[in-house]
């Protein structure tokens, strides 16, 4: 092969090589022209967004949460009280078929028995108010269960803690409290004092216990070993009580639970009562006391009690009528 053949050859593989090439770079350009460019996806702001998102969702669990907790405490107070109401209803029904079968009883006795027979009737008729009343979901007002006012929206227990009453009547006394709380399904207030003033609980000092449920649990609990000192003597105990929580605008009873009293003068402790314990326009005190009286140093077999347990029995008697109040005698302290 000639020498010009061979350099024509070579040439035009060189350009032939060059057209591809050119070709090409143009195929690249022509597509970005065609091909429309986009915006490029900011990863990192996408991410901070999710995350507020996210944020936010939380925080709106956590309040919901909140939210459910409050309605689950308030479902189980609801509970409580319905409890309450169902417990008292049972105690009212049970002393209501009580007070039918006297009446029955009674009115076969003949006409010498009317007079018990009327009273009997008027305890029903009450009886009967209170249990609509209560089934209507409301506290009856100025009631009388067992000859005893429950119009009362604070209560103050003054408690004997002197050793005869704790050795001997504690147990019916606090049987005689637990009572009395269910008397009242609810008040506003609770207070509980030793025969000295003392308080049982004395983060309450001077100011009234919450009621609730748990708070009434933990007044019995507390009551079972409480053991105070204790001079026998109940007077200081109410008087503290009523200068302390005295108020005319708040229906109050005080509750004295004693055995006997050591003091000297009966009437110098009613004038003082009436001086500290105010009227109303109707002429009523606007704190009552009532009493309840153990007979402790009675002696069995009709034997002649104590100085100080008739006593004691004379000026709560006293203190009762004088502050529209009531004073009962128990029979036995078992």
């Amino acid at each position: 092969m000639s020498r010009r053949y061979q350099r024509r050859t070579s040439g035009d593989s060189n350009i032939s090589f060059l057209d591809i090439i050119c070709c090409g770079f143009g195929a690249i350009v022509l597509l970005l022209v065609i091909v429309k460019p986009t915006q490029p996806v900011v990863i990192e702001e996408s991410v901070i967004v999710k995350d507020g998102q996210v944020r936010a969702l939380q925080e709106r669990l956590f309040e919901i949460r909140g939210q459910v907790e409050y309605l689950e405490t308030e479902l189980n107070a609801k509970h409580e009280q319905l409890g309450e109401d169902k417990r008292r209803v049972a105690i009212l029904r049970s002393e209501f078929d009580l007070l039918n079968s006297r009446m029955a009883n009674v009115e076969d006795d003949g006409a010498t028995e009317a007079t018990e027979a009327l009273d009997l009737e008027v305890a029903l008729q009450t009886l009967t108010r209170e249990m609509r009343a209560l089934l209507r979901g409301r506290k009856s007002q100025n009631d009388y269960i067992g000859g005893v006012p429950v119009d009362s929206e604070y209560l103050v227990f003054i408690v004997d803690t002197s050793g005869s009453m704790f050795s001997t009547a504690w147990g019916r006394m606090l049987r005689e409290v637990s009572n009395t709380l269910k008397i009242y399904p609810k008040v506003r207030g609770i207070q509980v004092l030793n025969d000295q003033g003392q308080y049982m609980f004395p983060t309450y000092a001077g100011d009234w216990i919450p009621d609730s449920p748990s708070r009434r649990r933990a007044i019995l609990q507390k009551l079972q070993t409480w053991n105070a000192f204790s001079n026998s003597s109940p007077v200081e105990g109410i008087t503290a009580a009523i200068r302390r929580f005295y108020d005319k605008n708040k229906k109050i009873s005080l509750y004295v639970l004693g055995d006997d009293y050591s003091g000297r003068s009966v009437k110098r402790v009613l004038d003082i009562v009436q001086n500290i314990n105010e009227k109303n326009s109707r002429g009523e005190t606007l704190v009552r006391i009532h009493a309840i009286g153990f007979p402790v140093h009675f002696r069995g077999g009709g034997g002649v009690p104590g100085n100080n347990a008739v006593r004691y029995a004379n000026l709560m008697r006293s203190l009762a009528e004088q502050n529209n109040g009531t004073f009962v005698g128990v029979n036995h302290v078992r």
